[in-house]
């Protein structure tokens, strides 16, 4: 006999064949109604047990939890709601759940109590249909990638640089915290450390993506990223995934060809191929909305928002230009935004950034040439010396998504701008030999993984659209 899905059941059109079936109750109602779910869809499956033919020991283990396997009729539902139902014919209990003390019951749950039950969360509707979102877009963007002729690199998670030049990173060692050699200045001897140097895990794969697509072309990294900032906002990981291309020979008008074409398939991608959970976690977002006040609600639904990528062309500005529009607009001038634009320099912020993409150009927005003193070391220096050739883009209600640039090719700019920083050119030797052999222009993106995925699902808190949340204070599970 074969075994089923329940999406499988569900998409089938009406069979009158014996079926078997695994999954986990939901709700069991009336001694007769199971509402079965197993992962492969937000929908349940009602299953329907004749009481009487069932020993009353077996139908009381049947609780809100429980693994169970079941055979029976695939049949025309006469209820309303779902389109077929099972009838029972065979049930077996292949692990109890005890209904005293299984968490996830069904009622309706904080996130911050499902964060504390994260191994359990998926069991709900929001948190299997935020995951399954979550896979789809990792499928996604692979799919992207292979479709356009670029190559899988797996950046090292444990590296002697700091991509970002931020420090905020964590140390790797595995010598005795209670026995620390020393050198002569007081300071940890890392000679005597199992790599012969200081190491830290990774905060970007960015800088050996480019080794790589400086001699095959077109690469791209989807892989963990580590920042050690202590910060505790609904907007920040210690642990997160990043995707980070790198194309050798183009441009930074390239760059905002392939960020754009990028972000509007894998998005296009969700809309065509899992309406499902997309559609619930819509309802889920307005339903949200009206238990908010006006000002504080989302201008438009997630479905729509998500169209709104899709269907509109990324409008590109400078960031001069951005400022001047930032300057006289009437919540500037009104002293309405937290943060005033008195000058050029600033550097933007979330309010700013949805301004001008929900309200002035009503379409994603992608801002380049920004002032180099707020921008990372290895973007191109522009020939008026004060802006480099990077580029963010923005979305509604999030701000900026995306950030990249075209990357300082010349040997002796990136050098200056190293020492600038402090960045001894020992440390990065290999990076600066990229300029010294056959060097070329070159240009990349970062895409934060959990940023997309809140802004596909709709969820407004980071901890939410990833397996287990690695924050300050917090490395449970």
């Amino acid at each position: 006999m074969q075994s089923y899905t329940v999406s499988e059941l569900l998409s089938q059109d009406i069979a009158f064949n014996e079926v078997e079936i695994k999954g986990w109750v939901r709700t069991f109602r009336a001694n007769r109604f199971i509402a079965l779910n197993d992962g492969s869809t937000i929908n349940n499956i009602q299953c329907v047990v004749d009481f009487e033919k069932f020993d009353e020991d077996l139908l009381k283990r049947i609780t809100t939890g429980a693994a169970i396997h079941i055979i029976g009729d695939l049949v025309e539902s006469q209820g309303k709601g779902q389109s077929v139902e099972i009838q029972v014919k065979s049930l077996e209990i292949l692990g109890d759940s005890d209904p005293d003390t299984y968490p996830i019951q069904p009622k309706k749950h904080s996130f911050e109590f499902l964060r504390e039950n994260a191994h359990l969360r998926t069991r709900t509707n929001t948190f299997s249909a935020v995951m399954r979102l979550r896979s789809a877009l990792s499928f996604a963007i692979h799919k992207y990638f292979n479709e356009h002729g670029f190559y899988y690199m797996h950046a090292p998670i444990i590296t002697g640089s700091d991509a970002e030049g931020a420090g905020e990173m964590f140390k790797v060692t595995s010598l005795d915290h209670n026995n620390l050699p020393t050198n002569g200045n007081g300071k940890v001897d890392y000679s005597k450390d199992f790599f012969g140097k200081e190491t830290n895990l990774t905060v970007s794969g960015q800088l050996e993506a480019e080794t790589y697509a400086m001699s095959l072309g077109k690469v791209y990294t989807f892989g963990p990223t580590f920042r050690a900032e202590n910060s505790n906002t609904s907007r920040h990981l210690a642990e997160f995934w990043m995707i980070e291309p790198e194309v050798a020979f183009m441009d930074l008008a390239g760059n905002m060809d392939l960020a754009e074409d990028f972000m509007k398939y894998v998005i296009k991608h969700i809309l065509d191929n899992n309406s499902e959970d997309l559609e619930f976690l819509d309802r889920r977002q307005q339903d949200e909305d009206k238990r908010k006040p006006q000002a504080e609600r989302n201008g438009m639904t997630l479905i729509d928002k998500l169209k709104f990528v899709t269907d509109n062309h990324f409008k590109r500005v400078s960031y001069t230009e951005a400022i001047d529009i930032l300057r006289n607009c009437k919540p500037n001038k009104k002293k309405k935004f937290k943060y005033l634009i008195n000058e050029w320099g600033t550097d933007l912020q979330s309010e700013h950034e949805r301004f001008l993409v929900e309200k002035h150009f009503k379409c994603p927005v992608i801002l380049f040439d920004y002032p180099a003193n707020i921008k990372a070391f290895y973007m191109r220096l522009n020939e008026d010396g004060k802006t480099v050739r990077a580029m963010d883009i923005l979305f509604p209600g999030i701000g900026e998504i995306v950030g990249g640039a075209q990357r300082e090719e010349r040997l002796e700019v990136l050098k200056e701008k190293m020492a600038a920083i402090d960045i001894p050119e020992e440390e990065l030797w290999w990076y600066l030999d990229l300029r010294k052999f056959g060097t070329a222009v070159h240009s990349g993106f970062g895409l934060g993984f959990e940023r997309l995925v809140m802004f596909v699902t709709g969820m407004n808190n980071i901890r939410d659209v990833i397996p287990y949340p690695r924050t300050p204070q917090n490395a449970e599970f």
